[in-house]
């Protein structure tokens, strides 16, 4: 199967329906897409009241991405908040436990920074993660050019297969070692993530050093119906090798993600079924 969604659910006012309260924008998100990207737990570790709210709010079906903890992929800089890191994976994993036993936890997400290049200490930190998430499906998204660099290409693939990792295939800038190309190619036989971030080439890299600034327009980017079309075609490609196929829209500093997502969703021909009640279609043409 696949399923299209997007990155969080808290800043898509397309998908809101006009009498909702602010805290019932997940009930609505989950009434437009299947899948969502969770990158709250990026930026801290999720108290399981939190997450049991999520689950309530969401169809049986609905399925999370969870983002990894920003210390659990090195983009935290200086010293941890946890007193040792297997503390900290082992909170992480607490946290998300009542999404799994809930049966809509799909897969975590483990991002590494742009700095993470390819070396042996980071092939260990990559198994050391392996070994902190036994058990658990998780995808590996990298964003330096060198694991993809020929001949890396082949055993960064064949690497992730042997640890039984989801291999993250991204549609993003090229600018640099910053960024990876698109690698349409699958590791496992059952799952497989693509995460569209635009191509905004201008604004991919932190040239002023003013972050807030940054991310505000890092992710600025409207999809044409042609770039849309190549999406299509690689998702199509991804399908024949894997069961399930999880696309998620992360285009949103201008808010275009929701209607892409939408868009793509009529290109493929797709109608997800048992989703939230409350449905109001407010992308279709009058």
């Amino acid at each position: 199967m696949i399923y299209i969604g997007l990155t969080g659910w808290g800043d898509h006012p397309d998908v809101y329906s006009p009498t909702s309260k602010k805290n019932e924008k997940l009930i609505d998100y989950s009434s437009h897409f299947p899948i969502v990207e969770l990158d709250a737990s990026f930026y801290a570790i999720q108290p399981e009241r939190n997450i049991r709210k999520w689950i309530d709010e969401t169809p049986d079906n609905f399925q999370f991405i969870v983002k990894a903890y920003q210390g659990m992929t090195g983009h935290q800089r200086g010293k941890l908040l946890y007193d040792t890191a297997e503390e900290m994976f082992q909170l992480f994993k607490l946290s998300i436990e009542p999404m799994r036993a809930a049966g809509k936890l799909s897969m975590i997400l483990v991002q590494f920074p742009p700095w993470f290049d390819c070396k042996r200490e980071n092939v260990e930190q990559i198994r050391y993660i392996r070994r902190q998430l036994e058990g658990y499906d998780v995808a590996i998204e990298f964003r330096h050019q060198s694991w993809y660099d020929s001949p890396m290409q082949e055993k960064t693939l064949s690497f992730l297969k042997d640890l039984d990792f989801i291999h993250t295939v991204c549609d993003e800038p090229q600018a640099g070692e910053g960024s990876v190309p698109l690698i349409a190619k699958t590791t496992r036989n059952d799952k497989v993530f693509i995460r569209l971030h635009g191509r905004n080439v201008n604004g991919w890299r932190n040239t002023t050093g003013d972050n807030e600034a940054w991310r505000r327009v890092r992710y600025l980017y409207n999809y044409s119906d042609s770039e849309l079309m190549e999406i299509r075609q690689v998702v199509h490609q991804l399908k024949n090798e894997s069961k399930d196929v999880f696309v998620i829209f992360n285009n949103n500093s201008g808010g275009h993600a929701a209607e892409n997502a939408k868009r793509f969703q009529k290109m493929m021909g797709i109608n997800f079924q048992s989703l939230a009640p409350k449905q109001l279609d407010f992308f279709e043409e009058e």
